[in-house]
């Protein structure tokens, strides 16, 4: 027997939640195939088969939380050998078997499980046993599996119903990422001394320059060319500029990066994650757009490595993509510094005494006061915005 065991999970992770099993008991694998997967609060895990045989055991059910080292199952390993070695079954006779008759089945008060939900083979006998549809549970797995343990839940809290008989509340567990984030961003906004600057930008210039070059860059390159890189590289070179931003507090000491690992923030079906782009101040706009595409695909993907997701330095969020006019980003603890990227909206400003229709966004700037000073921060956000409103600033600077 070999032991199927939760492998390491990346730096000061030491748990996890079982997403789903891609294999059930009695069945034969091949050396690599992936048995189960894992989610931590950063990244999803594939557990692979150590060797070929047949799932002798599965001690975790889908949706428990189980620890580095900890023994998902056991692998028999004798027994692959075995199947190999098996003869082939007789052919069977040529005279034709009668045709069994139909069978007809039991009546049952349960109500038809829907097959376009997505859930485990458990939870749906579970949920047949409980005469519950598997439709009305949320479920926790990986991309809204919903599992046996999400079942049993279910139907174990008291249902709040209204008169006419429809749902008005629900409960649904929190996943392990999402609980992570909520700390994190809970330790951030307690272990900083939090504040924002705003300011905002003419995105005239950078917007025909764009629709110029979009369609050739697209054609030549195979990018697609965004408004994120170039604010990648004018905050790039803006940090270098004020380098205190892109710093870091350990204990009472300040850690000044001579880099910047660009944090891109992401929304994905589990929830916030935050990949960078490792040296973003030595890549050209169109290396930082090929990056950012692999790494949001990777994001939606549930693929992100713990390397796309650590050594960050400097982090930008753009809630103008879901239509946001102006926010206030929470730090990405450690880092002392965040971009917030909006809306881009026509708006009437002054422009050499005129009143003219421009597109403008607000950007803000949200920073750890203990270390970076106001002066510092609304200096830092006005190099982005005359980098921003002057494109070819950023290659001849």
């Amino acid at each position: 027997m070999i032991s199927i065991k939760v492998p390491p999970l990346g730096e000061s992770i030491v748990e996890a939640t079982v997403s789903r099993w891609l294999k059930k008991k009695g069945e034969a694998v091949a050396s690599g195939d992936t048995l189960v997967e894992l989610e931590t609060d950063k990244i999803t895990v594939e557990v692979p088969a150590p060797r070929a045989g047949v799932i002798a055991s599965v001690s975790v059910a889908e949706g428990d939380v189980v620890k580095v080292d900890q023994v998902l199952g056991e692998l028999d390993e004798t027994a692959a050998a075995a199947i190999a070695a098996a003869p082939a079954p007789a052919p069977a006779a040529s005279a034709p078997a009668p045709s069994p008759a139909p069978a007809v089945p039991p009546a049952s008060s349960a109500p038809a499980q829907p097959p376009d939900v997505k859930s485990s083979p458990a939870a749906r006998r579970a949920a047949a046993d409980a005469g519950i549809s598997v439709a009305d549970v949320t479920g926790t797995g990986r991309g809204g599996v919903v599992s046996k343990p999400d079942v049993v839940e279910y139907a174990q809290r008291p249902q709040s119903v209204s008169r006419d008989g429809a749902q008005r509340e629900t409960r649904e567990k929190m996943s392990t990422r999402r609980k992570r984030i909520a700390e994190n961003l809970l330790q951030s906004q307690h272990a900083t001394a939090h504040l924002t600057t705003f300011n905002e930008v003419d995105m005239t210039l950078v917007n025909a320059l764009r629709e110029r070059m979009k369609e050739k860059v697209e054609k030549e390159h195979g990018v697609k060319l965004t408004f994120m890189p170039f604010f990648v590289k004018a905050a790039c070179m803006a940090l270098e500029k004020f380098p205190v931003v892109n710093a870091q507090i350990d204990g009472d000491s300040i850690i000044y990066k001579h880099y910047v690992n660009m944090g891109i923030a992401v929304a994905s079906e589990a929830g916030l994650v935050v990949p960078n782009i490792k040296d973003a101040h030595a890549k050209g706009i169109l290396d930082v757009s090929r990056e950012i595409a692999a790494v949001a695909k990777k994001a939606r993907d549930g693929k992100l490595s713990m390397d796309d997701l650590t050594g960050g330095t400097f982090t930008i969020t753009n809630g103008g993509v879901f239509g946001s006019l102006v926010s206030t980003p929470i730090l990405n603890y450690p880092q002392v510094g965040i971009l917030g990227l909006h809306k881009t909206q026509d708006r009437p400003v002054a422009i050499d005494g005129k009143v003219e229709i421009r597109p403008m966004m607000y950007i803000a700037l949200s920073y750890d006061h203990r270390i970076v000073d106001g002066q510092q921060a609304v200096l830092f956000l006005v190099r982005v915005k005359e980098l921003m409103e002057d494109p070819a600033a950023m290659l001849i600077s």
